[in-house]
């Protein structure tokens, strides 16, 4: 049985890469991100925004560290 990263393409990873990281960057200057329950603003709950933030900006570092990982 193949592995799912396998039946995928290999520029796949750098697509998800980007949308997490330009949606980070939206978020980030328009001082509102998604969240599963709703809309979370920066002013109201800076913590959770930032975690929301940070998580999108790490995730798209994942995705690129592992198109690099499995296209040496």
């Amino acid at each position: 049985m193949a592995d799912w990263h396998s039946q995928l393409p290999p520029s796949s990873l750098l697509v998800l890469a980007a949308i997490s990281f330009c949606a980070a960057v939206v978020w980030t200057f328009t001082g509102k991100a998604r969240t599963r329950s709703g809309w979370v603003h920066g002013t109201q709950d800076p913590i959770v925004f930032w975690l929301v933030v940070a998580t999108y900006y790490l995730g798209s570092l994942l995705f690129v560290g592992l198109y690099f990982y499995e296209n040496p």
